[in-house]
């Protein structure tokens, strides 16, 4: 079960729901995992109802299932829908490109620009390396940060929860492999810079292969390792 870091008494709810998050994304709280808000209660050493709340926010962001009078479940991603994430991404993807296209790139401020990259840098450094949990974060913070091209805070949201879904399905498979240098995209950089030049059709091609990338890798561990329950 999770409970390495404490939880204050401030913002129990989402503190709660960050560090249950973060055991799921992960895998440290494995996918079919089942438990109680009782249970999650009693091991931070709080009541009931910030953990509840903190529960039904996670199931909201498909990240856990409610079982009628047992308590909750930590969901289990198929294959299939792995394959329907990205897919979702590359629709939604393909839907802001056609604007920037149409209306111009929407650039940041040199400052944002300068935070982007050096998530970009931490993010490729860490795919290189093989550093599964440093990438995680690195790379969520990456796209969340690239999201606000979308000028939209609801397209925003949906990206970053597809995202978060694809790596809790992503995550048992990788950790199966005994070195993982050099395995997960790396070329986040080069995106970074390709948004920053304003070049449009560059991003695209990035993204694409990205996209390609990922269902490759995934297509490899589920042949290897089955489909990562």
């Amino acid at each position: 079960m999770p409970g390495s870091t404490p939880v204050r008494r401030s913002s129990l709810r989402q503190q709660i729901a960050d560090a249950l998050r973060d055991e799921v994304l992960t895998g440290r709280l494995a996918a079919g995992r089942h438990f109680t808000v009782k249970e999650i209660a009693d091991l931070y050493g709080v009541s009931a109802t910030p953990v509840r709340e903190a529960l039904v926010d996670l199931a909201a962001q498909g990240l856990l299932d409610v079982e009628h009078h047992r308590g909750f479940q930590v969901r289990q991603f198929t294959h299939d829908d792995y394959r329907g994430l990205v897919e979702a991404r590359t629709l939604v993807s393909e839907g802001i490109f056609r604007r920037l296209a149409a209306h111009g790139p929407l650039l940041l401020p040199d400052e944002g620009m300068a935070s982007v990259r050096r998530r970009a840098e931490a993010a490729a450094s860490a795919a290189r390396a093989g550093a599964l949990d440093v990438l995680i974060g690195c790379d969520l913070r990456f796209w969340r940060e690239l999201a606000v091209l979308t000028a939209n805070t609801h397209v925003c949201e949906f990206l970053d929860r597809l995202r978060v879904q694809s790596w809790v399905f992503a995550v048992p498979l990788l950790r199966r492999e005994p070195d993982l240098a050099g395995v997960c995209w790396t070329e986040h950089v080069a995106l970074a810079d390709a948004i920053r030049d304003g070049d449009t059709q560059g991003a695209r091609r990035i993204v694409e292969a990205y996209n390609e990338h990922s269902l490759s890798l995934m297509r490899r561990l589920v042949e290897r390792h089955g489909d990562g329950r």
